[in-house]
């Protein structure tokens, strides 16, 4: 049987290419970008090549504004402009607010500076996963140091209006950092820092088609950052450490060719969620679309059926070939509620499972799951 991977938002298959410039690196550039040898010359030259792709993939070509951090992933830089810039300003303020739909890394990164003496005060959004942005401007007062909010959230694919918000903030508040995780939009959306105005903008690797393990910080000149660690002083000490020097290639074409292909996949994939929505609809089992009625990526579709139990469905599907998700993998496992799902009050007795696609997902596929989708759900009824 084959298997139809649907869970692109969890992670993606590394493309060929990308997989080639990785091994390349490791057979042949593995010199410590640090030394002043040829080798360490010809990784450090990959690292300039990958920070040029990435930085004209997100619309600052010249890093005229800003520059590219490098990290382990989405989560460590979550991590680095959420408290960073918080305890950098602890003199002048112990609040930090974000969105209910957050990601894990954003949210405990919050709860993390609680154990510190900040506060951590939640968002809340309307039944589409949408921020009022006008509530969230309200909610800033003269202790907040940080706000955050993804670009595009994991579970239900609602786009946050970052650049609406960050005029909003600045306005008002313009010492108030704005952290925008973006892991989820680079390569699904067009990603444009000048005009998002966030101060900080994490983006990983493996979302795009890219190496686990590599993840970025795009950081706003003039911004204020305490870095976590202490260390060789890599990165102007914001981030030290040895640089993942085949990781960081690897990112940097897998930015590339996303950006490149975006419109095309665009099409393709607004195509799949309205094939995998007419499925819902030939279930005759009552179901709704989360985060229908706001502004949402297309690579992603999470659908909730009543009455149908989220997990056994997932079963069935997986018994079938189909691999899905029920909500975010990164909370999957341990089966308690999704944040995000409470956040837009969906219903106890709503099943959800969460469908998204990627640069290698094919129509047959897609024609082939939503047939499988309609049969699964049918049997529990």
């Amino acid at each position: 049987m084959s298997e139809i991977y649907l869970d692109n938002a969890a992670t993606t298959r590394v493309a060929p290419e990308v997989a080639e410039v990785v091994s390349a690196c490791m057979r042949e550039d593995y010199g410590n970008p640090s030394s002043a040898h040829h080798k360490g010359i010809s990784a450090e030259r990959k690292i300039k090549l990958a920070r040029s792709q990435l930085l004209a993939a997100i619309g600052d070509p010249e890093g005229a504004i800003g520059d590219v951090y490098w990290t382990s992933g989405g989560t460590e830089s979550d991590a680095i402009g959420v408290i960073g810039p918080a305890r950098a300003r602890k003199r002048e303020g112990k609040t930090v607010l974000f969105s209910a739909t957050e990601h894990p890394a954003v949210r405990e990164s919050a709860r993390q500076l609680e154990h510190e003496g900040f506060s951590a005060v939640t968002l809340p959004v309307d039944s589409s996963g949408a921020l009022d942005v006008a509530r969230a401007v309200e909610a800033i007062t003269e202790d907040t140091v940080v706000v955050a909010a993804m670009l595009v959230n994991n579970e239900i694919g609602t786009i946050h209006p970052i650049a609406e918000l960050s005029r909003g903030i600045k306005a008002a508040w313009p010492d108030v950092h704005l952290h925008c995780d973006a892991v989820q939009g680079l390569g699904k959306i067009a990603v444009d820092v000048t005009s998002l105005g966030a101060d900080s903008i994490a983006f990983a690797a493996h979302k795009i088609h890219g190496p686990k393990g590599s993840g970025a910080l795009w950081l706003r000149r003039g911004c204020r950052i305490t870095p976590l660690w202490a260390g060789g002083g890599q990165q102007e000490g914001v981030r030290s450490g040895t640089l993942n020097v085949p990781g960081i290639a690897g990112f940097g074409l897998a930015a590339e060719i996303a950006t490149a292909t975006l419109a095309d996949h665009t099409e393709l994939w607004l195509a799949f969620g309205a094939t995998l929505v007419a499925a819902a609809e030939a279930t005759g089992v009552e179901f709704r679309v989360n985060g229908a009625g706001a502004a949402r990526a297309p690579h992603v579709l999470s659908i909730a059926f009543r009455g149908v139990p989220a997990e056994p469905l997932l079963h069935v599907l997986e018994s079938r070939g189909i691999l899905v998700s029920a909500g975010s993998a990164c909370s999957e496992r341990d089966r308690k509620p999704s944040p995000v799902l409470e956040a837009i009050k969906l219903p106890a007795d709503y099943g959800t499972v969460r469908m998204s696609f990627g640069r290698d997902t094919t129509t047959a596929e897609v024609e082939q799951a939503a047939e499988i989708l309609t049969d699964a759900v049918r049997s529990f009824v």
